[in-house]
């Protein structure tokens, strides 16, 4: 059945009732059974029986129908008791006494194995040693891994499929370290045998019991019979009862089922479900409980909902109610029997003997057989337990492993027959024991000696692939995708039975492996030229043919031909006779071909002398085929015969008249020829279905055993045949023959094209044939060799990192490449950064192995090798020639392969290339051509070298390819030599980038001439040509060296004539520079001057002290119409791009999130805990207000059109994404400069004198007091009462006016409804409310923004250790001045009447007596949030009913200073209350003014606290409490007044140096360095003020322990801390038991990263209902958690789920890197990972500074997918 969102799964398990609910109450239920006897009296009775078997099976007849007559599963404690007393039953009779003692005395006796054998769940971790492990397959579990020595070794970390089990103990599995600690000391094999440990009676009844109880098993859960039970088991009268059971499917998909029962059943959508659920686990489930017409209803009622004509419907099978109770208990004794004998090792040989016995003359099989048989018929539940039955039973035990083995390969064929037409997975069906056995490596050698193992498997996939057999070839054109899965996965058996040759050989062995061999050899003869193609010549190809199944089982068979090869070698006779039978086989597939094409007649073919005969054979007219595995074989059996010497003997086998090299040879070549055709573009009507195949031909999957094996062939026929007539083969079967023997003039353009384009093949590959000698066995090189050469060209293309190295090398059979033994040889690793990947580069000396022509090299990897070399040597200032290196030596038999090199037909292709280069008038050459050519005689330059290098005379030198290049062809075409021809070629101007390459050809020449030349000895000859090279290099060098200088001192000529020109140029125009210099970049902001401030600046931002600023110039440009503007308050608005956004960033208490938002809820006060806030970012890009409107209704009307289409962004919530950097947005905020703040120092002094803080209270009161009068109809009622004794004289209302007013600030209409948009935005979205610009809590939520953003900044600057001042890139910067610009403007959106209703209440925090509701304890108050609300709502005071008036700003200076003296006095009083709670040691020294102070104010909070504060903390740590606690409220207000104010702030902030910040901050914020002065200064009117905020009930309930709170500094967020090896989480995963789970199924497990919560992702158990809404644990999680942002750790994936909201998502790799830096998404290689702490801060930064979203919305562009993920639902 499909799994939600179409992909499809597999159902299956264990009857499942349905809830009483869906069923129809006892209809028909069986009825009571007899009073239950006591279990000893049921033994006692069966002992005095007769037959024991009768008696057993009329008991469970009786008792086992009445336990499960209700239909469900054992779920009520009564049916549970009923339960237990069957099955204590059967104890007591096992034991003869209870079964407690009877377990206790097992366990007592039994002692510890050295097997660990635990089963692997599904998705359960298991780890591998690459060490250790004889093959991948041999893992461990956790714990055993844990305690291990492989716990330090190369490991891989894997998640398994389910139904394996830890090789713990097994000594077969390892190298070494066999046992881990725990089970090291465990009982071996080889210790008596512990069944005859047991007492006899005890024996005897287990043997007794456990044949019955078995055979009751299998009986039931194999029965067929929907309707009655077996005899014996039938019921004394039948009763209507019926159970409706719904079966899994592979058609249907998760929709489509619940759909489908909620209609059948009429159940609701959870239930339905819950049902499918179920049956996705289980396979199949009871839906239905009622009468055998209500079940026959409900069937029908299904079949007719899920019946179509696209599918089938679901199946649905009628059960009677005692089939289901008798294969429910069944399965329960199942679960039994594997509890019992896991308790002695004894009672689980017992078990053995039993299910493997095989009655005397019976033709039926063993009960393990029996039940194998019907594996398949079972549904997932029953076979999953079936299954670790098996297990922890029989694989436990090597004699009983080994006899199981013996049934499984005995019935192997029927099982695998029967798994193809299964629809389950291979985890769950019995065949999956295969690695189980076949991976041990006794046992495999076993079975293929005395059972014929490897033959039966061969077998058994021909007969699975019969069915694609066409005149004896596998033809794939029409299949089932899912059946040709499961019959490939008898290849991985065969895979596991040669995974370990024979260490040494028997007679019976060899035969018993050949037969086989040769029963493989049948397959490969299916295989060989199956699928052929033919070239459409004027018509494309209408149908592409299927070609994915025939490659499919190429890659799989490569290495299975790998390991035959290896098993071959191994001995000598019997790779001799695998040789001939191989041979054999393959004679006869090219005679099968010869006799079809036997009407052709052979051609002789003439040229330079030699002769050929051939038939005519064109590979662009006629069928070939790329599937070669014959041939293939041979090749490499062929190698391995060089290897061992064998060699010498084959003629007794294969005698040279039957050899027919040609014939060998003749289809590898033809295959070769396709991929040359293909590359020319001959072939292109064929399709992409050839294109794929020639590039799986070629690539590193498939290529070892394809195009290697080809290319060693070619070798093989090089090395037999003449030389001469090899090239005339090769030449003929690429269709060159006539173009080297004749003068032909093609004239059409495409096919001289083609023809160059084949001669270039040709050429490419002789120097395959020639130069590839990395083979062992071809060239005298190691296996390391070969991988280190791979490694060394991979690098020549670019740096890459491990997984690009180790995907680009080949795996042997144990899926290892050998790159750890060469890497560190050839290259050095490069560190990644915070984000890649490490990267290996190559060492600089091993770049002169590098070959131009590697044959692993694609054309693009070779053009981008040649021009980073070419790159290389030319800034190394060297020439840029890429000579061959020079190869290694070839093995003895293949040592006349370099003779082709020497040959006559060589040396004309080579000659006749150069000169149609030479005459470069015709068309039939090209550079590469000549490139190659060159490449071709260095290489037979270097072979002559090395001859005469060797110390052989000259006249014994056989090698003469100078003699041959220096004498003048035979013909009048060819009438030049190669020397002269080369000389020429210099002077050849389109071969210009080949002349350093010619040049050093013609210096090889000269070398050469000089070894023969010799007069003196070898070294005297070699030190001379060497000293001429040298000579003529330095000559070249010395050349380029005086060309470079040249080049270098002209561009010092052009740079200072243009440096002239320009000066020129300004001094001429200069009028234009000054404006242009005016001019701003682009998005900039520039500020200026109108006039200079009348005072210096004092770097003080509040009271009479405050510097003067400015009024601030910005000019924008827009990015959308790219005009600039002047940013003015009555002119058209300038916006900048905003997001805005909640956050629980800076909270660490999720317990009090806050979700009940919405209508009643009122946020004036921000909790001291900062559970979530509002924050506003932007990235700083500037557009005109009415610009962005247009481009906001383009994308709406863009998008309309596309309602289908995934977008990153929600319109319908205002989103948009930047039109530059595409950052996510969701509003548009103003951009507001700031006015010019200046203060008069005379009317300052003044004012100082007169306005201190009590008058000023007593003038705010009295307003207030005025104002709520004003405003209310009953003003007696309403007046807000002043304490006499702080304010005994009555002020005017109109008092506070007296110190300066002025008009307000008039806002363009633009302006005015982008403040209204922004402010409505932050409410909207603070809030999660519809929008409602009448809102009174619109101004609140605004101020709430503002403060919430800058503690985000200043947290982030704290965290990365950056100065305050200075350091804020430039968009958060400009960002922030426009929100608290916003901020400020706050009279625009709302009614003044509204905000001082607020200011009412916030001031209600310093004047307890004004009548109002809001009661707030102090600890409770975030005060950083009151300060800014207080002041940005405090002009709100001096608004009048008919005059718009704001205070001047004289009066704000000090309105500012007051509110910061109080809110600050406030916090240090909070500080100290919450923050002294444990008293320290004693500190030496003096005491200063801060201490004694700090000491003074604490006793008086004791006074006021009742003496609650006992602990009396010295004075130096209470004022190191307020000093820690209270800097980062001072950190934040400086921030907030710099850019409300804009007064410079001192340099001392602006320093790196933490020396003096303090100090500076208070004299930036008007505060003295001993705060505690404020308290002394303002005593009579804070007295009153501590003794409330004291006496509050929330204070004494903390001080009495009753309640919790925050202390200060404030502990900043962080994400959880994460293990240094991932392999711990892992394990934690593994541990993890899920409460609300009650299956023990491994869970796709989560950890939230901000909270350390471990959820279960994308499961049902952990489901939650929000809103009417079903979430997934981790969006319902992140909802409370971060406020609807989440970052979740995906342990089994290893990757982090980032998520925001319902409907987005992404992936991203974890901070995990592997020891290579990379990271490993879905554990795909299982390296060991260790933490990269940079890479975790930096997800630590995405969240603390709000990037979230903007990074899932920059995913989702850059990864568009097809299908969106359902984020909800993880």
């Amino acid at each position: 059945m499909p799994a939600a969102g179409s992909e499809r799964i597999r159902f299956a398990t264990v009857v499942k009732m349905a809830d009483e609910g869906a069923m129809e109450p006892n209809v028909g239920a069986e009825p009571e059974p007899r009073g239950v006897l006591e279990p000893e009296q049921v033994v006692r009775n069966w002992q005095e029986g007769v037959d024991l078997c009768l008696g057993i099976y009329q008991h469970l007849k009786e008792y086992v129908p009445a336990v499960h007559c209700s239909g469900s599963e054992v779920k009520s404690p009564e049916d549970e008791q009923a339960y237990q007393i069957l099955l204590q039953t059967l104890e007591w009779f096992l034991f003869g006494e209870t079964p407690a003692d009877g377990f206790a005395k097992l366990e007592q006796n039994n002692g510890s194995s050295q097997l660990c054998g635990r089963v692997f769940k599904g998705g359960e971790t298991t780890y591998s040693c690459r060490d250790c492990a004889i093959d991948p397959t041999c893992v461990l579990c956790m714990d055993c891994f844990q305690n291990s020595v492989h716990r330090n070794h190369r490991y891989k970390m894997n998640s398994s499929y389910g139904g394996g089990f830890c090789d713990c103990g097994d000594v077969e599995a390892w190298k070494t370290g066999p046992a881990c600690k725990k089970h090291e000391h465990g009982a071996s094999e080889d210790t008596a045998n512990p069944a005859n440990q047991l007492p006899v009676a005890l024996a005897e009844r287990a043997q007794q019991l456990f044949t019955i109880i078995f055979r009751y098993i299998v009986d039931m859960l194999i029965w067929t019979e929907d309707k009655e039970l077996p005899l014996g088991l039938q019921p004394r009268e039948k009763t209507d009862s019926y159970f409706c059971v719904l079966f899994n499917d592979e058609q249907h998909s998760f929709e489509h089922v619940i759909y489908s029962l909620q209609r059948s059943l009429g159940c609701s959508q959870r239930e339905a479900q819950n049902y499918t659920t179920l049956i996705d686990k289980e396979g199949r489930r009871a839906v239905k409980h009622g009468s055998l017409h209500s079940c026959q209803e409900t069937k029908l009622e299904v079949f007719n909902i899920t019946n179509s004509v696209f599918q089938s419907p679901l199946r649905v099978e009628i059960l009677h109610s005692t089939v289901v109770s008798h294969q429910t208990f069944a399965l329960r004794l199942l679960l039994w029997l594997n509890q019992v004998i896991s308790y002695s090792a004894g009672l689980r040989q017992i078990f053995c003997e039993v299910v493997l016995n095989q009655e005397p003359g019976s033709d039926q099989p063993c009960l393990i057989s029996k039940f194998m048989l019907a594996d398949a018929k079972l549904w997932k539940g029953a076979r999953k337990v079936f299954h670790e039955l098996i297990v922890c039973s029989l694989l436990m035990e090597t004699e009983y492993k080994r006899l199981f083995a013996i049934e499984f390969i005995t019935h192997y064929k029927q099982l695998q027959l029967e798994f193809v037409e299964d629809d389950h997975d291979r985890n769950v069906s019995v065949t999956a024991q295969s690695v189980q056995i076949f991976t041990v490596p006794t046992l495999a050698r076993h079975l293929i000696e005395e059972h014929d193992a490897l033959k039966i498997i061969i077998e058994t996939i021909i007969e699975l692939f019969s069915e694609h057999m066409d005149n004896g070839k596998l033809h794939f054109q029409s299949y089932s995708q899912d059946k040709l899965f499961r019959k490939q996965m008898v290849l991985y058996d065969l895979k596991y039975l040669l995974i370990s040759k024979p260490p040494l050989w028997t007679d019976r062995q060899r035969e018993h492996f050949l037969e086989g061999f040769k029963t493989f050899l049948k397959l490969l003869k299916s295989m060989q030229n199956m699928e052929p193609v033919n070239r459409q010549i004027g018509q494309h190809l209408e149908i592409e043919p299927e070609w994915e199944p025939a490659f499919t089982i190429q890659m799989l068979l490569k290495c299975i031909l790998s390991v035959i090869q290896e098993w071959c070698a191994s001995d000598e006779q019997v790779l001799l006779r695998a040789y001939k039978e191989c041979h054999r086989v393959l004679s006869q597939c090219s005679n099968e071909c010869n006799q079809r094409n036997a009407r052709k007649q052979l051609n002789t073919l003439t040229m330079c002398g030699h002769s050929i005969s051939l038939k005519r054979y064109l590979v662009s007219r006629e069928p070939v085929s790329i599937h070669l595995p014959l041939s293939r074989l041979l090749a490499g059996l062929h190698v391995h015969l060089n290897k061992s010497g064998a060699i010498n003997k084959l003629e007794e086998f294969v005698p040279p008249s039957e050899f027919q090299v040609e014939k060998l040879m003749d289809y590898p070549l033809r295959c070769l020829v396709l991929l040359s055709q293909v590359s020319a573009d001959m072939w292109r009507r064929n399709g992409f279905s050839l294109v794929n195949q020639v590039f799986c031909y070629r690539n590193v999957k498939w290529r070892e055993e394809m195009f290697d094996k080809d290319i060693i062939m070619l070798q093989i026929a090089a090395s037999i045949m003449d030389p001469n007539q090899f090239l005339m083969f090769v030449l003929t079967r690429f269709e060159l023959f006539e173009v080297f023997s004749k003068s032909p003039v093609p004239r059409n353009k495409d096919v001289i094209q083609q023809t160059n384009v084949l001669i270039e093949e040709f050429l490419h590959h002789i120097i395959m044939v020639v130069g590839e000698r990395y083979v062992p066995g071809v060239g005298l090189v190691k296996k390391d060799e070969v991988t280190l050469r791979e490694v060394i060209h991979l690098l020549c293309i670019e740096p890459m990192p491990h997984s690009e190295l180790a995907k680009s090398l080949p795996e042997n059979e144990n899926n290892e490449t050998g790159l750890e033994n060469v890497i560190h040889q050839v290259a050095t690793f490069k560190k990644p950064g915070l984000s890649g990947h490490g990267v290996y580069e190559l060492k600089p000396e091993y770049l002169k192995y590098f070959n131009l022509f590697f044959y692993h090299y694609y054309k693009s990897q070779q053009t981008k090798a040649e021009d980073d070399q070419k790159k290389r040597k030319k800034q190394a200032n060297s020439n840029e020639a890429l000579p061959p290196p020079l190869p290694p030596q070839f093995f003895s038999t293949f040592v006349k392969v370099t003779n082709i090199l020497n040959c006559d037909i060589l040396m004309l292709v080579l000659r006749t290339v150069l000169q149609r280069a030479v005459d470069s008038t015709g068309r039939l050459w090209s550079e590469a051509m000549v490139q190659k050519t060159l490449h071709l005689i260095c290489m037979a330059l270097q072979e002559e070298q090395r001859q005469l290098e060797g110390g052989v005379a000259e006249e014994d030198v056989t090698f003469d390819v100078y003699l041959k290049a220096t004498r003048v062809g035979s013909s009048a075409v060819n009438a030049e030599s190669i020397l002269s021809l080369l000389e020429k070629l210099k002077h050849v101007h389109q071969l210009d980038a080949q002349k350093d390459m010619i040049n050093w050809t013609l210096q090889m020449f000269d070398t050469v001439k000089k070894l023969r030349e010799k007069s003196s000895p070898c070294s005297v000859t070699e030190a001379g040509s060497q000293k001429t090279n040298e000579t003529i290099q330095d000559k070249d060098k010395a050349e380029r060296k005086r060309k470079a200088e040249a080049a270098k001192l002209y561009r010092q000529k052009i740079m200072a004539q243009m440096s002239a020109m320009q000066r020129n140029f300004i001094e001429s125009n200069k009028h234009l520079y000054e404006k242009a210099t005016e001019a701003p970049r682009p998005g900039t902001i520039r500020t200026e001057e109108d006039s200079a401030p009348t005072t210096e600046d004092s770097g003080v931002a509040l009271g009479p002290m405050q510097g003067a600023t400015a009024t601030e110039k910005i000019i924008l440009t827009c990015i959308l119409c790219q005009e600039e503007q002047e940013v003015k308050t009555d002119d058209m608005a300038m916006v900048l791009a905003a997001c805005v956004q909640r956050s629980t960033a800076l909270s660490k208490n999720r317990s009090r999130t806050v979700t009940n938002l919405g209508d009643n809820y009122d946020p004036i006060i921000m909790h001291s805990d900062l559970s979530c806030g509002t924050h506003v970012g932007s990235c700083g890009h500037v557009m005109h207000a009415t610009c962005w409107q247009k481009y906001f209704e383009a994308v709406q009307n863009s998008t309309r059109n596309r309602l289908h289409a995934e977008l990153s962004f929600d319109l319908e919530n205002g989103e948009f994404l930047c039109p530059l950097c595409k950052a996510l947005c969701n509003t548009v905020m103003p951009v507001i400069p700031l006015q010019a703040h200046n203060l008069d120092s005379k009317d300052t002094e003044t004012i100082a004198q007169m306005l201190t803080l009590p008058r000023w209270l007593q003038n705010v009161s009295a307003r207030i007091a005025g104002l709520n009068i004003s405003d209310t109809k009953e003003k007696e009622s309403k007046q807000i009462q002043v304490s006499s004794v702080s304010w005994k004289n009555p002020v005017e209302f109109r008092s506070i006016l007296s110190f300066g007013v002025q008009s307000p600030i008039v806002y363009s209409k633009s302006i005015v409804e982008m403040l209204q948009l922004f402010a409505t935005a932050v409410y909207r979205v603070g809030l999660k409310v519809a929008p409602n610009e009448a809102d009174a809590r619109v101004p609140v939520m605004a101020w709430s923004a503002c403060a919430f953003t800058i503690q985000s900044i200043e947290n982030m600057l704290n965290d990365e250790d950056k100065v305050l001042f200075g350091s804020l890139p430039d968009r958060q910067g400009i960002s922030l001045k426009a929100v608290l610009q916003f901020a400020a403007s706050q009279r625009t959106v709302a009614s003044p009447r509204v905000i001082q209703k607020h200011l009412t209440r916030l001031m209600s925090v310093f004047v307890p007596q004004m009548d109002v509701e809001d009661t707030w304890s102090i600890l409770d108050i975030d005060f950083f949030h009151l300060l800014i609300s207080l002041v940005l709502a405090f002009p709100s005071l001096y608004w009048e009913e008919t005059v718009e008036l704001q205070p001047s700003d004289i009066s704000c200076a000090f309105n500012n200073l007051y509110l910061f003296h109080l809110v600050t006095m406030a916090h240090i009083v909070q500080i100290l209350l919450t923050s002294t709670m444990d008293c320290p040691m004693e500190q030496d020294g003096e005491e200063s003014e801060e201490t004694l102070s700090a000491t003074e104010l604490y006793e008086t909070l004791r006074e006021y606290t009742s003496r609650s504060l006992e602990c009396k903390p010295h004075g130096w740590y209470l004022w190191n409490c307020v000093k820690c606690g209270i800097t980062p409220f001072l950190r934040s207000s400086a921030l907030f007044f710099n850019y409300l104010l804009g007064v410079p702030p001192p340099e001392e902030l602006s320093k790196d140096s933490s020396e003096g910040q303090f100090e500076a901050l208070c004299y930036y914020l008007a505060l003295p360095t001993n705060l505690f002065k404020l308290f002394q200064e303002y005593k009579d009117t804070v007295c009153p003020l501590l003794q409330c905020w004291c006496s509050d009930s929330s204070v004494q309930s903390f001080l009495k322990g009753d309640r919790t709170t925050v202390r200060y500094p404030r502990e900043r967020n962080q994400l959880m801390e994460l293990p240094d090896d991932y392999s711990s989480i892992l394990n934690q995963g593994c541990q993890y038991k899920c409460s609300r789970s009650s299956d023990d199924e491994t869970k796709n497990l989560a950890l939230c990263m901000f909270c350390g919560a471990m959820l279960c992702s994308q499961s049902a158990c952990c489901r939650e209902e929000v809103n009417g809404e079903e979430f997934g644990a981790c969006a319902a999680h992140a909802i409370n958690c971060g406020s609807g942002l989440g970052m979740f750790l995906r342990i089994r994936e290893c990757q982090v789920l980032l998520l925001a909201g319902k409907n987005r998502g992404c992936f991203i790799p974890a901070p995990y890197l592997d020891d290579y830096g990379e990271t490993d998404q879905l554990l795909k290689r299982g390296n060991p990972l260790h933490l990269c702490t940079e890479r975790y801060k930096k997800l630590e930064q995405l969240w603390q500074q709000h990037r979230i979203l903007e990074e899932i919305t920059r995913n989702q562009d850059a990864n568009q997918i097809v299908f969106a993920f359902e984020w909800q639902q993880f």
